[in-house]
């Protein structure tokens, strides 16, 4: 497909089993989306024959908008994602797809009347932000013959309602989530909001209308990204340092958050990802 983006794979966890069993493709916006949506996404797999599979996410600070069609009893759902706090898991099973539309942070406020907040930890009908036109638009993405055109009818729908001009609290917002994301031994909002000349309140208001969470999720949750990244890398792990580089006090404290947020401490989710070591569903029992 045009505009293909190269694939990545941070905040998929346990994302070598995961593969096996689905493919991800990433495509680039038109260049008049740019400012809202980060990429568009098809999700692919084909498990006839094979046990269902649950694939466990730590997500991004961004909504979603995603048109899930099981093509193996022909049954479809349409909804947009809020920002999910904890780890998020799907299901899938026999055959099927998804056509997604990831969101800059705070790229999905232009398209709705209310704080992006509203939407946080909620799966929401697309009719509920887009009314009847969102549900022709689901109709007309299930009818889809090919994932390229699915995404073209999606990304055309989204074009007509962009606004001409980029909302610059939201510009504002994606470039705080992207100082985050770049720099993991940014730990203080504080500190943040005084790098983005904001009092801790503005921030705070300024996520909580735009983004949909706050400030301290937002950092931790790149924190533990990249932490879970690191632990699945293969190398050795030096735990108190990289405890350490993202801003921890002490390593038991990074172990209680990785634990929390994964499901499993750091040393053995690394064992488990290793290369040649799928953990669940792979090769180590």
């Amino acid at each position: 497909m045009e505009r293909s983006l190269p694939g990545g794979t941070r905040g998929i966890l346990r994302a070598r089993a995961g593969l096996e069993r689905f493919r991800v493709e990433r495509i680039a916006p038109a260049p008049a989306l740019a400012p809202f949506v980060e990429y568009f996404w098809v999700l692919r797999w084909d498990l006839r024959g094979r046990p269902p599979h649950r694939q466990q996410v730590l997500t991004r600070p961004s909504v979603h908008m995603s048109f899930t069609s099981r093509l193996t009893g022909g049954t479809t759902r349409a909804r947009i994602v809020g920002v999910v706090r904890d780890d998020f898991v799907e299901e899938i099973h026999d055959e099927g797809r998804v056509v997604g539309a990831a969101f800059r942070p705070g790229g999905f406020r232009p398209f709705m009347d209310a704080p992006v907040s509203t939407l946080t930890g909620r799966f929401a009908g697309v009719d509920e932000v887009f009314g009847s036109a969102g549900l022709a638009l689901a109709d007309e993405v299930f009818a889809s013959a090919g994932a390229e055109e699915a995404v073209g009818r999606l990304e055309s729908f989204l074009a007509v309602l962009a606004p001409g001009d980029p909302d610059p609290s939201a510009e504002r917002a994606a470039a705080i989530v992207e100082r985050i994301a770049s720099r993991p031994g940014l730990v203080r909002v504080g500190e943040l909001a005084a790098e983005a000349g904001l009092s801790t309140r503005g921030l705070q208001r300024l996520f909580h209308e735009y983004v949909g969470i706050g400030p301290k999720w937002v950092i931790r949750r790149f924190r533990m990204q990249e932490a879970a990244e690191r632990a699945a890398s293969g190398g050795a792990a030096d735990w108190a340092a990289l405890a350490a580089e993202l801003g921890y006090a002490d390593q038991a404290h990074f172990t209680r958050d990785f634990t929390a947020a994964v499901g499993t401490p750091p040393a053995r989710y690394a064992r488990e990802t290793a290369p040649g070591r799928g953990g669940p569903g792979g090769t180590e029992a």
